[in-house]
């Protein structure tokens, strides 16, 4: 786990080096960079979703994948609602 994540870093800095960005970056390039790995973290379960042959919907995204891009819990479930979230 310490060896991907000072490859990630070093690949980070290439990156960086790259683009011409002075490491740390300003703060507008390091938020985004950081909203970019949050939605790269979301990458993952919607593609085994995908291989799966399970729908992507937008009910199942809304619940699973933007709580843990915004930090914002997704609601709970009316009592009226029949269908379990991400169905």
């Amino acid at each position: 786990m310490y060896l991907m994540s000072i490859g990630a870093g070093i690949l980070v800095g290439v990156i960086y080096a790259l683009i011409n960005v002075r490491s740390p970056a300003p703060p507008v390039i390091a938020l985004l960079g950081l909203l970019g790995m949050l939605i790269g973290e979301q990458m993952v379960p919607i593609a085994k979703r995908v291989i799966s042959g399970e729908p992507v919907s937008l009910c199942w995204f809304s619940n699973t994948c933007v709580p843990k891009i915004t930090g914002i819990e997704a609601p709970p479930p009316r009592k009226d609602d029949n269908n379990p979230p991400g169905v």
